[in-house]
């Protein structure tokens, strides 16, 4: 893609602010604030990559990948203030979750170990487990505040926390994994994912580009599932206090 078909392509975000105008939602200033971020976060990221991929050093390719598991845990930790160390639990999380899909994948060679790979499989099945570890956490949220009656009445007649609130985690492993599972499933029919269309655009085999999107559905599905328990387990015992009584007082803000 040239420089000014690039440029032109800004008349989407023309059209999405002039729409977001026209029906007063307000969403002209987000919908700038976020092209320019992703154009100059994308281009130095770009950058970086070239840099990476022509070094070839692990030091290298392991600091970026901490990097986004970083800048990752603190969007999660944003969305969920009310819970301690949030951004701490969730670095743990994803950084398990990063450890057991690369480990898999390298110790079987189906990827080889290099920056070309590792970095962008490892962007997305952070990614994904971003989106899923916020809902996780809204949804929470949500249930706690709505079934808190149930939750003390558990405890009232010497139910353990674990005992309380198991159930409610249950539901909000199961709500946040809805998406990746419905978006599976229309995959191929109803979407064709981002990376495949990518390489069957710049000239790849279609079947070759199959085969490689299969590889990132299936790690998906996994570092999903892996992100919901790991950081249900990691989070539910901060809800309560050494009495074992539900804390919730800040939540209700």
């Amino acid at each position: 893609m040239t420089i000014v078909a690039l440029i032109l392509s800004l008349g989407f975000v023309f059209i999405a602010i002039v729409m977001s105008k026209s029906f007063k939602l307000g969403l002209d200033r987000d919908i700038m604030i976020a092209t320019i971020r992703a154009s100059v976060q994308l281009l130095a990221i770009g950058y970086v990559l070239h840099l990476i991929f022509g070094m070839q050093s692990y030091g290298f390719i392991v600091l970026f990948i901490l990097l986004m598991i970083t800048v990752a845990s603190q969007n999660v930790a944003r969305k969920g203030r009310f819970i301690p160390g949030l951004m701490w639990k969730s670095f743990l999380t994803l950084l398990c979750v990063e450890i057991v899909t690369q480990a898999f994948l390298i110790s079987l060679h189906i990827i080889p170990a290099t920056a070309r790979y590792m970095i962008p499989i490892s962007g997305m099945i952070i990614g994904s487990s971003m989106i899923l570890s916020s809902l996780l956490v809204s949804q929470l949220k949500s249930e706690v505040l709505l079934r808190k009656p149930e939750i003390m009445l558990i405890l009232a007649l010497g139910g353990t926390p674990r005992q309380a609130i198991f159930p409610i985690l249950k539901n909000c492993i199961r709500s946040s994994m809805i998406p990746t599972i419905e978006g599976q499933k229309t995959l191929g029919l109803v979407q064709l994912p981002g990376m495949m269309t990518g390489q069957i655009i710049a000239g790849a085999n279609p079947i070759a580009a199959v085969r490689l999107q299969l590889l990132i559905v299936f790690t998906t599905m996994t570092s999903a599932i892996l992100t919901s328990v790991l950081l249900s387990l990691f989070i539910y015992p901060v809800l309560f206090t050494r009495q074992q009584q539900l804390r919730t007082e800040s939540w209700e803000v």
